[in-house]
């Protein structure tokens, strides 16, 4: 018989190639290093810190730290700080980066995020450290029972916002001075939901030792798992003592997720943020924060309180209290509710503070108000991918055509430098001509407008659409909304832009163009100055303008109110 020549050179082949994955497999080596992961955001490459342990095996699942950096510092410092690394005697911040020194051993992974520099931990830098958690999950084996999350100062900020925005994403979180952003606080309840380990210098001159004294007393009113460790004497280097001889990771140690908690107790005011373990906000009062507290009694029975709620799902798969094909009792805000026995069950009002009932398939229907990914405010656009775009579609002159390119690209200049410290925000989103967007553009991007119906073809294409448009004549006002379009959002910032007037103040995490983005609403319409704000408002649940924007609107002469 005439030996098969094919089938033993296709065996060779693949032998050869198997024999190669296992000779010529790259591992990274044990310690501290540098990964970079791709950021649709902008289309980089963007650096994140990673410590591996000793003895590192890849068939094992690790614990994970997230550790956040400070204001005027970076991953290759933050990963340092967390291992109680500080610069030697004299040693810059510069020249502390360029190294890592030896340190002791732990059995845990470590990631530190860039997260662009500093741009505190909101927008594109928030998604980075959920970029670096999903890069590190996807390298390695990840215990996710024991993921936990730390950061200092601006990263201690991050901290808090990141831990208590998915607060069924850690098993602890550890906040050092931090500084956090704007409406945390109020979130303060979804720190029930794992332990919170504070640390503080009481001589602290940059972020005041009162907050985080406030977040503490708070926290235990509630019944909070909440430890604090004051510095006497400390100033603004409390991390220095807070992670000294790698104390977090004996801290962290002794925490471990519940990913089927008996109790839930969540907060949001936003769709982006939805879920906590087997709980889901799908419709709320949209503006006021939605809470409930969902427990069980025991098995097959629960007790469900809401504030602000309109509709809610329970996925009860593999809670070991839920049994199938068992009739669940439930209560909620104290009255008997007749229930499905499935797994996955979504209650509703039928109106404002009307009884709850579960929803069957027979009136389910498409809401079309706002939701995840369609709810705003102004600064979601901002968000994730998104491009900016100058108009041309009326043959500008070409000292008009370069006023309205230099506005696109300073709106784009989130990297201007900013001194020494502070640095660049390294995100690079492109400005383009309306006429140069291609339709991957417009499927992938949130667009950020600039003109009127009919300076830019793009505001022109859905002028049908958009609720409201300013004349183009006026040269007194400027408008600027946002707008859910074919799954992404349209921003358009007509007349004078959304910064005009804004003074240089406060401390610029951001530079100033950006730093009144996230406190806007949906809509914004001013005169001469945005600090003359005439309307900052939301749009409807339906995303309409209600009767006292209109008035307002329409009182000034200066826009067109789509019918």
């Amino acid at each position: 018989m005439r030996p098969n020549w094919k089938s033993a050179l296709i065996g060779l082949t693949l032998s050869i190639a198997a024999t190669n994955v296992n000779v010529f497999a790259q591992k990274l080596p044990p310690g501290p290093q540098v990964l970079t992961f791709f950021s649709d955001a902008d289309d980089t490459e963007q650096p994140y810190g990673l410590y591996l342990p000793e003895n590192f095996d890849e068939t094992k699942a690790y614990p994970l730290v997230i550790m956040l950096h400070g204001a005027g510092s970076n991953h290759r410092l933050a990963l340092r700080r967390v291992f109680g690394k500080s610069n030697a005697d004299g040693e810059t911040d510069v020249e502390a980066t360029r190294n890592f020194p030896k340190w002791d051993n732990v059995d845990y992974i470590v990631a530190s995020p860039y997260a662009r520099g500093t741009a505190g931990y909101q927008g594109i830098p928030e998604q980075d450290v959920y970029d670096v958690l999903a890069d590190v999950k996807k390298r390695f084996k990840i215990d996710e029972d024991r993921t936990y999350l730390t950061g200092l100062s601006m990263g201690g900020g991050g901290t808090l916002w990141i831990g208590l925005t998915r607060p069924d994403i850690w098993a602890a979180i550890a906040p050092v001075c931090p500084a956090p952003p704007a409406a945390t606080f109020e979130l303060a309840t979804n720190a029930l939901n794992f332990p919170v380990h504070f640390f503080h210098g009481d001589a602290d001159p940059v972020v005041p030792v009162a907050g985080t004294r406030k977040w503490v007393s708070h926290l235990q009113d509630l019944g909070g798992d909440v430890t604090y460790k004051e510095f006497v004497d400390v100033e603004h280097d409390s991390w220095v003592s807070a992670y000294d001889n790698e104390y977090i990771f004996e801290w962290f140690k002794d925490f471990k997720r519940n990913p089927y908690p008996n109790r839930v107790r969540f907060v949001s005011k936003q769709y982006k943020y939805d879920k906590a373990f087997w709980v889901q906000f799908n419709r709320f009062a949209y503006g006021q924060l939605a809470e409930i507290d969902a427990k069980f009694t025991k098995e097959n029975a629960l007790e469900i309180a809401t504030k602000n709620l309109e509709k809610f799902t329970l996925n009860l798969k593999d809670h070991p209290k839920f049994k199938p094909g068992t009739a669940l009792s439930l209560k909620i805000d104290g009255s008997v509710v007749n229930a499905k026995t499935d797994s996955v069950l979504t209650l509703f009002r039928a109106s404002a503070g009307g009884k709850w009932a579960v929803e069957g398939a027979s009136i389910m229907s498409v809401y079309t108000g706002k939701k995840q990914g369609a709810e705003g405010p102004i600064y979601a656009a901002f968000s994730s991918r998104h491009v900016y775009v100058y108009g041309t579609a009326d043959n500008p002159s070409p000292e008009e055509l370069k006023k309205r390119v230099e506005i696109a690209t300073q709106a784009a200049g989130w990297s201007q430098y900013r001194g020494e410290f502070l640095g660049r925000i390294m995100f690079f989103p492109r400005v383009l001509a309306d006429k140069e967007v291609r339709p991957s553009d417009i499927e992938t991007s949130n667009l950020i407008l600039f003109g009127t119906k009919e300076t830019n073809a793009l505001i022109a294409k859905h002028a049908g659409q958009l609720p409201v448009h300013l004349k183009k004549t006026d040269a007194a006002h400027g408008l600027f909304y946002v707008f859910p379009i074919e799954g992404h959002y349209i921003a358009v910032s007509s007349g004078l832009p959304w910064w005009a007037g804004i003074k240089d103040e406060g401390f610029p995490f951001v530079p100033v163009m950006h730093r009144k983005l996230s406190e806007f609403k949906d809509i914004i319409f001013f005169k001469d100055a945005s600090t003359n704000l005439l309307i900052d408002n939301h749009f409807t649940q339906e995303w309409k303008l209600d009767d006292d924007t209109k008035r307002k609107l329409s009182a000034s002469g200066a826009v067109d109110i789509t019918p």
